[in-house]
């Protein structure tokens, strides 16, 4: 049974206290909001600024009934990578976009028709493996970054190796082992004790490597003061590709990735549903209901479509925020709200997001190793939490297929329409499961 809140939704605490509970959601959300663009190239500004003018438009959505803060989704992380190395970072966003408007059409036709149709449309069965290859699809990014892949042309650096191995088993200890709020935040303390091993590593000699930490860019901000604040590195999605000025750029519109993208929007739909659930038996609330889905889908929808727009990652409720909220019994919409505002105050200084950038890739790899690995685990998780019978052959099947065709890397292109794993494997779970006959339940066999 959910605890009584402290602080319900429209209830404001005072001035002292609401900004440390702000600032505490920035805590747990901001390793993980600020690990999107480091993956993915897309500027750490814009990240920060789209996960709180995200929020707040959420809020408005829901009518300031909903605790939820939203930040950088990780379900996109690869689709990002691949469409901006194929098409350009424009093709990336024109996607993000597509997903948005997605949210926001099935927000409509669930107001004039209920959601049954979409729990048909894609059962645990078909969206637990598909969380799963998000996640192992991503898989070599990690070990990558970690040091822990070898070749003939490429000579393995130990400091990045002991860097990120030290992270992962720090952010594991304190999931583990730790209390209260330090339990919510493991991998920011990960990366915080990363970072400082790496800086002390750094001295070390190693052939011809020298650092692992590059602080050019950001002495550069530190001797000039005229950068110590700058607007965001906004990307505009426009009709062509040029520079605006102050860091801010128009990229071209383009469609060539944007149907590859549809499958990945219907999982992340399902994420959010549960989200929504997780966060209403902690306050006791039904939000499928009140606001209702369909509000829910809206705001994050409509977040993702503004964030695609200038240059930001796609948007997500974050699990991280929601245990802030369980654990401290404060489900205040003012706190969440005020998150949002700090995140988009801090996206402003230049200072702070060039010292983000200056993360080594052996820290971000050693996060990668379990946060990736978590993804995946949280697929299984779903088909346990379903009670999927896999002894089902039917079953057996479907989650089989989707993880070879989704971790094998298989991919479809006709034209300048490309499908790649991550939607192929989602467009074969649903079809399969449409399509293969139920089994047959079929009697224990009995020991004589």
């Amino acid at each position: 049974m959910a605890e009584k809140l402290l602080l319900g939704p429209k209830d404001r605490p005072k001035t002292g206290r609401w900004i440390a509970l702000s600032f505490q959601h920035v805590f747990a959300m901001f390793s993980a909001t600020v690990l999107v663009p480091l993956q993915t190239g897309l500027p750490v500004s814009v990240a920060l600024f789209s996960s709180g003018i995200g929020t707040l438009i959420y809020i408005l959505c829901t009518k300031k009934k909903v605790p939820i803060y939203l930040g950088s989704s990780f379900a996109y992380i690869a689709y990002i990578q691949s469409a901006s190395l194929s098409f350009g970072v424009g093709a990336a966003l024109t996607g993000l976009l597509m997903v948005g408007l997605i949210y926001m059409l099935i927000s409509i036709v669930i107001t004039l028709i209920g959601s049954e149709w979409l729990d048909k449309l894609l059962p645990p069965v078909v969206v637990g493996p598909v969380i799963m290859v998000i996640g192992l699809g991503l898989s070599s990014v990690a070990c990558g970054s970690a040091g822990l892949i070898s070749s003939k042309d490429v000579v393995q650096d130990w400091r990045i190796i002991v860097v990120s191995l030290i992270t992962m088993f720090i952010i594991a200890v304190v999931a583990i082992k730790a209390k209260g709020f330090l339990k919510v935040i493991p991998f920011l303390i990960g990366i915080v004790c990363g970072y400082v091993l790496a800086v002390i590593l750094g001295f070390i000699p190693f052939k011809d490597y020298g650092s692992i930490i590059d602080f050019t860019s950001l002495v550069d901000v530190l001797k000039q003061p005229a950068k110590w604040f700058a607007l965001p590195q906004f990307q505009i999605l426009g009709w062509e590709n040029q520079e605006i000025g102050a860091g801010i750029s128009m990229v071209k519109i383009n469609f060539a990735a944007a149907i590859s993208v549809i499958p990945l929007a219907f999982v992340t739909m399902c994420e959010h549903i549960g989200d929504h659930k997780v966060l209403g038996q902690i306050t006791g609330e039904n939000y499928l209901k009140d606001p209702g889905l369909n509000r829910t889908l809206l705001g994050d929808g409509l977040a993702t479509s503004v964030a695609a727009l200038i240059g930001g990652p796609a948007n997500t409720s974050y699990g991280e925020n929601t245990s802030v909220v369980g654990m401290t019994r404060i489900g205040s919409v003012w706190v969440t709200g005020g998150a949002a505002v700090i995140a988009i105050l801090l996206s402003f200084s230049n200072i702070f997001t060039t010292f983000i950038q200056t993360i080594p890739s052996a820290v971000m790899g050693g996060v990668c190793l379990i946060l990736y690995g978590f993804i995946a685990a949280n697929g299984l998780k779903t088909l346990i939490n379903a009670k999927v019978d896999m002894k089902d052959t039917r079953n057996l099947i479907i989650v089989s297929v989707i993880l070879v065709i989704g971790i094998g890397g298989a991919t479809i292109k006709y034209g300048f329409v490309e499908f790649t794993s991550m939607a192929l494997s989602a467009i074969v779970g649903i079809l399969l499961n449409k399509l293969l006959p139920k089994s047959k339940q079929q009697p224990e066999l009995q020991e004589n």
